[in-house]
């Protein structure tokens, strides 16, 4: 039995677009990861890019479960002396950057190597409905229909 090992030429790469609206956001983070690095796919090789793209819309009215909106804080350091950033993902929201939310989420999901870094240049987020990907035919992938936890009801 020999392990098969798949090549870059080899690998041949699709397109999904994830509808955010109402997910919850670390289930949709994960997936999101997942599907990146390729692991859905039976021909998975750590060390090539064999993930997919996908092309996030409406990641404005993503879902947070508990009171993570209000309580959940993102730190940033600018790197002078006391310059620690902070800020809630209710403050993203208001301010019409909630598409950072989910770049984060799945960025720290992601490998901090140079194929990592690659992967995750195949991710757009985009925080209203619309996006200029159509070229790339994207298929819709139903996140909420994969698990009931996955979307939460107003």
């Amino acid at each position: 039995m020999k392990t098969y090992s798949a090549k870059a030429a080899d690998v041949e790469q699709k397109w999904f677009v994830v509808d955010a609206e109402g997910l919850v956001l670390g289930r949709l983070a994960s997936i999101c990861a997942k599907i990146l690095r390729g692991k859905h796919k039976t021909t998975f090789t750590p060390h090539v890019d064999c993930g997919d793209g996908i092309i996030v819309v409406n990641a404005d009215k993503i879902a947070m479960t508990g009171n993570k909106l209000t309580d959940k804080v993102y730190h940033r350091h600018t790197g002078y002396p006391g310059g620690i950033k902070s800020v809630t993902p209710e403050k993203l929201l208001f301010d019409g950057k909630g598409d950072r939310i989910l770049m984060k989420a799945v960025e720290r999901m992601l490998p901090k190597t140079k194929l990592g870094r690659q992967q995750l240049t195949k991710l757009r987020v985009f925080a209203g409905p619309e996006h200029p990907h159509d070229a790339q035919n994207p298929e819709p992938l139903d996140v909420g229909a994969m698990n009931p936890k996955n979307k939460r009801s107003a």
